[in-house]
């Protein structure tokens, strides 16, 4: 058992008050003491201290319902479940009995509501479980108090205060309304992990039946009486605004209630670090019927022209910058040759250790590898949308979105009406890892509320999100490595740059392995937008150095795992650097684990393997995947993942989110790929822009995770980004050809 601080003060990490029928309101701010000097997110920034904290309320009423809001918005990624079983494990209560619902965005109670980076388990871990023990302690604190008798001799069991000396028992309902008014204990005591009977064991998704069944969970399932139904259209390619609009012949057309622009951010705006949008001016179309729409979005008439190059004022969490926005009409094919001159120009230096310079130059032999990965599409399932009712006295809004409290603060400033009157609703979102971060279509649907004076829906069609940009950038990365004549790596150089980011990470492996390292990197300037995209920047590293490490092994004349293993050994015993970003018994632990569950050693005499591991937003994964070719297709056969996330939740929805990261990894990497011709993306739709099929997914997925006692972290992300590595080098096992170039599928059809 662990006693720890409750952090009661300015910044409250409990607060409590009786609810005016009785019971008791415990409101949790909760706020990671470890966490104070800022985390690195899913885009590489290093966030504020603020950025750690995360809210929600436990509420039990006098007749002994238990009700925990779940504050983040759920992505199927499983918070809504997981986030609970915390506070309720240290709580005491039986989880069959509990009411979870999702909160609405609440600035004055709760901090940090949003999801991204998969940091919501591990900053919440220590406040969710102080919180359920600090409203355990409060409860049997009253109960001692109404029975005189020592808090030390009373005990809970599922929802009911104990006494066994006298044999008195209460529930916590009947004991709610006397907590309420007890101060909130300095210290609490917590649950030692062996005696966890919550955590730790699967428990299904709580809205899995209404799912299933079709219950209105999403926000384009939002139905208002009176409500108009609203779309948009945005300049046909990235470097065009709106020159002139002709309505005539839409305003016509039955059921058209209005046609006029919309300008989501005023010019002078200072925008947040989530407040991208590529076209802050769109033609709407408001009418009765989403076909009615449709028709009308068809009969206008818009002459677009060339913006000239601007800047923007951006807010980065802190980091005040200006962003030139070049003009122009972009094609992938200039940004290839772009790409190619400077990577030949010098680079930014982010981190060297020792004489790479040297070290190459004296070399036996060196092995030097480029890889490419084009710009990708989201693609979620539910297209982007939004209801909004504004009126002079309040803003309701409903809908999908990742980051709610950024978005609350450009909607206040786009509207000019306070905080305190604007209530936003999320609703579950069907789809996102990055692309409902950025919700310029919320403030588009206030705006558009507001002038038409009655609540809308905003409804983007396909064509409309898979061509308004948030794309993950496009990227390259040379790889060099020095060998000694008894082929030891004695240097590593790695070379990365992007339009418009570039996706290094300087700290992670093989950094702190080789006594000679260099990384450098570059980048792109463009107008075309990007932002997260699952596992941001990871997504492309680990293909690219995962891929180069199996190559390397191979010339090395080494088993591809035994060469990973033997780089880890020396980061462990004779680390190079002092800022290497891992920890390398846990990152050689998934890659053992995934060993033995793969047979590895026996299955690699005779099929096609590739494996691959990465250390990213603080969980370690490995893959071996299998796989065979058939009239010149890849099929899947197996795939077989270890994972260290410490301590893990909830077991089945953690192997679901391990397997979604298979199957979507496997896809993008065959498949994923955006391009663009003048300004215009080339895939506006699921008929150019390539997803994986059912019959596509690897026929067999094995999860395994390590077991160990240390704190959890997340699981949205960090299986994904190795998939691309593990494909690409099954690929040469089966094709005896290197795969460097995103999407692999083409690859494999010039070569067949």
């Amino acid at each position: 058992m662990k006693t720890v601080k409750t952090i009661y003060n300015r910044r409250s990490f409990l607060k409590v008050s009786a609810l005016s029928g009785g019971g008791m309101l415990l409101g949790i701010s909760w706020l990671s003491e470890s966490q104070a000097s800022g985390v690195p997110t899913g885009a590489g920034v290093s966030a504020p201290a603020n950025w750690t904290e995360l809210n929600g309320f436990v509420q039990i009423t006098p007749d002994n319902v238990i009700r925990i809001m779940s504050p983040n918005p759920e992505g199927g990624q499983g918070v809504k479940t997981s986030m609970p079983m915390i506070v309720a494990e240290e709580l005491d209560v039986d989880w069959q009995t509990i009411v979870i619902e999702q909160a609405g965005l609440d600035t004055k109670h709760f901090t940090r509501q949003f999801i991204g980076g998969s940091q919501a388990i591990r900053i919440g871990w220590k406040p969710l479980r102080t919180a359920g023990a600090a409203a355990r302690q409060m409860l049997r604190q009253a109960a001692a108090n109404a029975w005189n008798v020592p808090l030390d001799e009373v005990t809970t069991k599922a929802g009911t205060l104990l006494h066994a000396k006298s044999g008195k028992s209460a529930t916590y309902g009947a004991m709610a309304s006397a907590a309420a008014t007890l101060p909130v204990p300095k210290d609490v005591s917590l649950k030692s992990v062996k005696d966890f009977t919550l955590v730790g064991t699967s428990r299904k998704n709580v809205d899995g039946l209404k799912i299933v069944t079709g219950k209105p969970l999403y926000g384009i399932d939002v139905q208002r009486p009176g409500m108009l139904i609203a779309m948009i259209v945005h300049p046909p390619a990235f470097g065009l605004k709106i020159k002139a609009v002709n309505d005539a012949a839409a305003r016509q057309l039955p059921g058209i209630r209005d046609v006029f622009t919309v300008k989501s951010m005023h010019d002078d705006y200072e925008r947040q670090f989530f407040d991208t949008a590529q076209f802050p001016e769109v033609v709407a179309i408001v009418g009765n019927s989403t076909w009615e729409v449709m028709q009308a979005k068809k009969a206008l008439k818009i002459t677009w022209e060339p913006f000239a190059e601007y800047t923007e004022k951006k807010d980065m969490m802190g980091r005040k910058v200006t962003a030139t926005i070049p003009a122009g009409l972009e094609d992938t094919a200039e940004h290839r040759a772009k790409i190619a001159e400077v990577s030949r120009r010098p680079a930014t230096v982010r981190r060297r250790d020792g004489d790479p310079e040297t070290a190459f130059k004296n070399a036996a032999n060196v092995l030097e590898r480029t890889y490419t990965g084009p710009h990708l599409a989201h693609n979620c399932m539910e297209p982007m949308n939004f209801f909004a009712h504004v009126t002079d006295e309040r803003a309701e809004l409903i809908g999908p979105l990742q980051k709610p409290e950024f978005t609350e603060k450009a909607l206040s400033a786009r509207l000019g009406m306070p905080l305190e009157k604007i209530d936003i609703q999320m609703t579950r979102l069907g789809g996102g890892f990055g692309r409902r971060s950025y919700a310029h279509w919320l403030l588009e649907a206030a705006l558009i509320s507001q002038r038409m004076k009655a609540p809308v829906k905003l409804v983007y069609s396909r064509e409309d999100d898979m061509t308004s940009g948030i794309y993950r950038s496009s990227y390259s990365a040379t790889y060099r490595a020095a060998l000694d004549a008894d082929n030891n790596l004695i240097a590593f150089h790695v070379r990365a740059g992007g339009v418009p980011e570039p996706p290094l990470f300087p700290d992670r492996f093989p950094a702190g392995a080789v006594d000679n390292y260099l990384a450098e990197d570059w980048s792109i300037n463009t107008n075309i937008t990007v932002g997260s995209f699952r596992a941001p920047r990871s997504n492309f590293m680990a293909a690219a150095e995962q891929s180069f490490l199996d190559e390397l092994a191979e010339v090395a004349g080494k088993d591809p795992i035994a060469f990973r293993l033997e780089l880890l050994k020396r980061a462990k015993e004779k680390p190079v650097g002092k800022n290497n970003d891992y920890d390398p018994d846990r990152y050689a632990g998934v890659l053992e684990l995934v060993r033995e569950k793969s047979d590895w050693e026996r299955q690699k005499k005779t099929k096609h393997l590739g494996v691959a591991a990465y250390f990213n937003h603080d969980t370690y994964a490995a893959h071996v995947l299998e796989l065979d070719i058939k009239d010149g297709q890849p099929i899947v056969q197996r795939v077989c993942a270890a994972v260290d996330c410490g301590i893990v939740i909830n077991p089945i929805a953690a192997q679901n989110m391990i397997e979604g990261s298979v199957v979507d990894g496997v896809g993008t990497a065959l498949f994923g790929k955006m391009t663009f011709t003048k300004g215009v993306p080339d895939a506006q739709n699921f008929d150019r822009y390539r997803m994986i099929r059912h019959n596509e997914a690897p026929k067999k997925i094995d999860v395994h995770f390590v077991q160990n006692e240390i704190a959890p972290t997340g699981m949205g992300e960090p299986a994904y980004p190795p998939v691309f590595a593990a494909v690409a080098n099954a690929l040469y096992k089966a094709t005896g050809k290197r795969f460097y170039d995103q999407p692999f599928s083409e690859g494999l059809e010039k070569s067949s």
